[in-house]
């Protein structure tokens, strides 16, 4: 595949590009010849001719062939593309390290490294694909995340400047300056702040629609733990940061109508922000491509009519990799409101209460590995073997013998976690799901989705499920969530008897 099969034809981005499609945001950029601007397809300035009109895959690419971002339609708000990030391909988890940021401080041998290819590999690979070297889309990110804390909150440029990964303000700003011709100083003095005013920022997280908001939050609500999280009818709150600098968000939908979810951050450590930005992206799944992922899932028959009911259904994945393992182990064989009860008293006998609650339900950080491996978990009500798992895999952790790096492929995680004592592929598919949000992973034991999917009472053995689905890859996963909120809608009404049947990890 070459950055010419990355990118819709040109009719396509034409056509996009005119009618200003948001389906196509992020999907492709639109380069100005005569202004030196590159902007998204849906910007809202009038149109150039077709003449003038050059596509890119990326920003980074319009940035390396010498364009700079529009401030009126804003690359930085722009959700990726979905189609780099596919299955598990080399430039798929080369992305994700990047995201990661595992070049603020490392060289690009390091990231080639980890993916098992020498430098020349990596560059060539993500020249032909994306049309800028990983370097270069390692800079972009930085800019345009910079560029959105210039224009979006009242941090002080030099917070800025720590924020997007650069060492001090003077390279901060001959970056910006090379870049995009324009000092932070003076885009900022062109800027209307829309919020961040003393310790709290408001920040824009773009998606490309549909968005199913309300059922992501049910999905959290089910799963919310009090003291860490609290979800409402219309937002999503929890703790984070650590014991020295603790902090809070809150999630909602941006007022309007706008394609974003809204932002709001509390006493985070500045130099925190781009990951706390890029966790939230993974956790609300905030760079799906709905329309290539139910043009997959839509080939099983089962799956169309689920697709085109709810277009905007997303991943929900899990605001840390271990808080989200230690919820797999819990809720093994046992329902959903079972498996938060044991949890909460998890996180009530080992969590980390902060010295001043940030408000009712926002009162402590989840247990870390070491309190669980040191800590005596017979009394929480756990079955034996459960806590024997838990303190099994809180001791791997931290001897390195699992863990959740992205650039392993989903078998080689899924592998290296069966190997513990008892977790097996259900569990270690869940956490890969769930854990990274990774859009392949499939817990084929799950009764639920072995129901779901054969209908009319019957049911299919895990084997026969993976055959089935080889066809949708690489989105199993999100076959999964459709068939889980298909049967979480459709489950009796509270006062009526269902029908009795072997408890399971009921809608994950």
């Amino acid at each position: 595949m070459t950055i010419d099969d990355m990118l819709p034809s040109s009719e396509v981005c034409e056509r996009a590009r005119l009618s200003r499609d948001p389906r196509f945001d992020g999907r492709f950029f639109t380069a100005v010849v005569s202004t030196g601007i590159y902007c998204r397809p849906m910007c809202p300035a009038p149109a150039p001719k077709a003449e003038n009109v050059s596509y890119y895959a990326s920003a980074a690419a319009a940035e390396a062939a010498g364009y700079r971002p529009c401030l009126r339609c804003r690359p930085e708000l722009a959700p990726g593309s979905g189609a780099w990030r596919r299955g598990d391909s080399r430039l798929a988890r080369a992305l994700k390290l990047i995201d990661e940021g595992v070049l603020a401080e490392r060289p690009l041998a390091h990231l080639a490294e980890r993916l098992s290819l020498s430098e020349r590999q990596l560059r060539r690979l993500f020249v032909e694909r994306l049309g800028a070297t990983p370097s270069q889309v390692h800079g972009t990110r930085r800019l345009l995340f910079a560029k959105q804390l210039l224009t979006e909150t009242r941090l002080p440029i030099t917070e800025i400047a720590l924020a997007a990964g650069f060492g001090s303000q003077r390279r901060f700003n001959a970056a910006f300056l090379d870049a995009y011709r324009i000092a932070p100083r003076e885009l900022r003095g062109r800027s209307r702040v829309a919020g961040g005013a003393g310790t709290t920022l408001t920040l824009r997280l773009g998606y490309r629609p549909p968005y199913d908001f309300e059922a992501m939050l049910d999905f959290l609500r089910g799963r919310a733990l009090p003291g860490i999280e609290r979800v409402d009818a219309s937002s999503y709150a929890r703790v984070v940061g650590d014991l020295q600098q603790p902090g809070w968000l809150r999630v909602s939908a941006w007022p309007d109508g706008a394609h974003a979810l809204r932002l709001e951050l509390h006493g985070a450590a500045t130099t925190k922000l781009l990951e706390i930005v890029t966790r939230l992206r993974r956790m609300f799944d905030l760079d799906a491509d709905p329309y290539a992922i139910a043009e997959v899932l839509s080939r099983d028959p089962r799956l169309a009519p689920l697709v085109e009911r709810r277009p905007g259904l997303r991943l929900p994945s899990g605001w840390d990799g271990f808080e989200i393992a230690v919820r797999a182990v819990i809720g093994q064989r046992i329902s959903v409101s079972a498996a938060r009860t044991l949890t909460s008293r998890l996180v009530q006998r080992f969590g980390i209460a902060l010295a001043e609650p940030f408000a009712p339900g926002l009162e402590r950080l989840f247990p870390t590995p070491e309190a669980l491996a040191e800590g005596d978990l017979d009394a929480l009500g756990l079955a034996r073997a459960r806590a024997a798992t838990l303190r099994a895999m809180a001791v791997a952790l931290l001897e390195g013998q699992v863990d959740f790096r992205v650039e392993r492929s989903l078998e080689e995680f899924a592998a290296r976690w069966v190997r513990l004592p008892g977790i097996g592929p259900w569990t270690a598919h869940y956490i890969a799901l769930r854990g990274l949000g990774h859009p392949d992973a499939l817990p084929a034991e799950d009764l639920v989705v072995q129901r779901s999917i054969a209908g009319a009472g019957d049911r299919l053995t895990a084997k026969a499920l993976i055959a089935r689905f080889e066809a949708i890859r690489p989105w199993r996963g999100y076959a999964v969530i459709q068939l889980w909120r298909e049967a979480q809608l459709h489950a009796p009404k509270p006062g009526r008897r269902a029908p009795k049947q072997r408890p399971s990890a009921v809608s994950g």
